[in-house]
């Protein structure tokens, strides 16, 4: 159905759904688990298993030549090493900005004079609730960084249009950093 900007509101009614009961059946360090029983918009009942997260922040440092600075970090559940920005996830009730300047800072060892907001993405919309927030840093200035006990990185300088290109060609593949690093390409012109 092609819904026009007049009809939003009802056609809204046709998508919603209605949590008529929610248990965690399962608490973690990092997310929880909540079995959802719904009415569907058609008034049928469904169940949804959702993730619960805090959400996380990222952020694309650049220099003054268009360079930005990853991590190379293994991850458990692909078994291997992806490029990723510095990234973290947000304590209940942290400032996001925050958090991507902490992250930045530990994990790079950098500062920046100016953060500006790239705004944020849904990691996974389908089954869990995290929301990542995006962040663009400037005027850099280098430093020691401290990574979290048994956090193990390798900091990586790479030109800001190669990066597009390694996107583009599926080498760069988590969605954090494919956004956040589309969106300062973009801001800068690339």
């Amino acid at each position: 159905m092609t819904v026009s900007k007049g009809n939003i509101a009802a056609a809204e009614e046709q998508l919603s759904e209605k949590t008529l009961e929610a248990e965690t059946v399962f608490s973690g360090k990092v997310f929880d688990v909540e079995v959802r029983k719904i009415e569907l918009a058609d008034g049928r009942p469904a169940r949804r298993e959702i993730v619960l997260h805090n959400g996380g922040a990222t952020i694309c440092a650049l220099d003054s030549e268009n360079n930005i600075f990853m991590v190379r970090q293994f991850r458990s559940p692909f078994g291997k090493i992806l490029m990723e920005l510095p990234a973290g996830k947000l304590e209940k009730g942290e400032d996001p900005k925050a958090c991507a300047i902490r992250e930045l800072k530990e994990e790079t060892g950098m500062t920046a004079e100016k953060i500006q907001d790239l705004g944020f993405m849904y990691s996974t919309p389908g089954y869990c609730s995290e929301k990542i927030y995006m962040y663009l840093a400037t005027g850099l200035s280098f430093g020691d960084g401290n990574p979290d006990d048994g956090e193990f990185l390798q900091v990586i300088k790479i030109p800001l249009r190669e990066a597009v290109d390694k996107i583009m060609q599926g080498e760069i593949s988590d969605g954090k950093t494919v956004a956040a690093i589309l969106k300062a390409a973009r801001m800068v012109g690339i």
